[in-house]
């Protein structure tokens, strides 16, 4: 019997096998194009564009910076790709993950392994590292639901808990085009892979 497929060729020419994912068929520009086209939210976001999960990378790793000031660049970098396995197998919101089961999950931490090992950052890392990332992950949450996903303050208090006032201010979040995220996303990478060669 026929296998199923189980690859993606990618725009830069490489072809990814979802199962079985190997560093070098991983490349920051698929990332950043896949990311900039995937909806956050199932797209159920206010504005003429879809707020993307590049864009929400960009805002985790900034709030990461906020929380863990003077933190090694590289930390950084894993702050900006927490969401990269995506550019393949999309975002889904967490009721869907929840009925998906283990499955998806397990989906998402091979690719999340490659990705790590593809940029230089340890397979896995280390648990205060994944936790501040997961914090900065849940206030970007709070803010995208209450500014763009037409959440109340309290029922985004309750799903995410409440940040800090500190964080909220000067966050507005304007969805922007695809192209315009994606670009900005490998600003970020080429800026903070610059700093994690200079710090070595």
């Amino acid at each position: 019997m026929k296998q199923p497929r189980a690859w993606q060729r990618m725009l830069s020419g490489r072809r990814l096998d979802l199962l079985d994912p190997t560093p070098v068929d991983i490349e920051i520009a698929d990332i950043a194009h896949g990311l900039a086209f995937v909806a956050r939210w199932n797209g159920q976001t206010h504005g003429d564009w879809p707020y993307s999960v590049a864009e929400h990378a960009l805002l985790v790793e900034d709030l990461f910076a906020t929380l863990q000031p003077g933190t090694e660049p590289r930390w950084r970098l894993a702050a900006l790709l927490h969401d990269a396995p995506e550019y393949v197998i999309g975002d889904m919101i967490s009721p869907v993950k929840a009925a998906v089961g283990p499955g998806y999950e397990a989906l998402d931490q091979r690719l999340t392994v490659a990705i790590h090992i593809r940029f230089g950052l340890p397979a896995t890392l280390p648990a205060p590292i994944k936790r501040a990332i997961k914090r900065a992950d849940r206030i970007s949450a709070w803010l995208e639901a209450v500014q763009i996903a037409g959440f109340s303050e309290p029922e985004a208090d309750r799903l995410f808990g409440r940040p800090a006032p500190a964080l909220l201010a000067a966050r507005a979040i304007r969805p922007r085009p695809p192209s315009m995220v994606r670009d900005a996303f490998v600003q970020r990478f080429d800026d903070l892979i610059a700093a994690v060669d200079a710090a070595r």
